[in-house]
């Protein structure tokens, strides 16, 4: 009986620092120590270190699971319309920049580089992309010359202007359309 309520303890403090992390990550980014975000947590140091070895492998689990959510999100949201799958995913990361800089951070390259810790959930993010993509530039919607580089490069410019520049992001999205739009 201890054995059980051990490890329901420990997976209640896994949850619990898994949400505490996600939010300080959120909030200021990666560079958050690890002894802060287990002060939030309101466990030691110790108890995080036990479920991963290292901040960086704490952020990692936190992005993998930042982008399964966007995969899923944007899965359901795209099939109703293949030429604008693409914006409605872009646009919904530029959102998400507003108020996840851990997120947005990833995305650059910052605090973790996800092809090589987390090949797995970039070959599937990549491949949504590809995708999307693909969908819009037949649905005549997105240019033929874009390629997937270039989408990770929206993201990553409209996720910094949503979160630092606020509302006056919104401006750019008629832009960013214009600009995909075969000429």
């Amino acid at each position: 009986m201890t054995d059980k309520r051990l490890r329901a303890d420990a997976a209640r403090n896994r949850a619990r620092v898994l949400r505490v992390a996600y939010e300080t990550f959120a909030e200021e980014g990666a560079g958050v120590p690890i002894d802060e975000i287990a002060r939030r947590a309101g466990v030691g140091a110790g108890t995080i270190y036990r479920h991963f070895p290292t901040k960086e492998s704490l952020f990692q689990a936190i992005v993998a699971d930042r982008l399964r959510q966007v995969v899923e999100h944007t899965r359901e949201q795209a099939a109703a319309d293949p030429g604008e799958g693409l914006f409605a995913f872009l646009f919904h990361l530029a959102e998400q920049g507003a108020t996840d800089l851990g997120l947005t951070e990833a995305f650059a390259g910052v605090g973790v580089d996800l092809a090589t810790s987390l090949p797995e959930a970039e070959r599937e993010f990549t491949d949504l992309m590809t995708g999307l993509l693909a969908r819009a530039q037949r649905a005549g919607t997105v240019r033929r010359d874009v390629d997937v580089d270039d989408v990770r490069t929206l993201i990553v410019g409209l996720q910094a202007m949503r979160r630092f520049r606020g509302e006056r992001a919104d401006r750019l999205y008629p832009m960013i359309r214009a600009g995909l739009a075969p000429r």
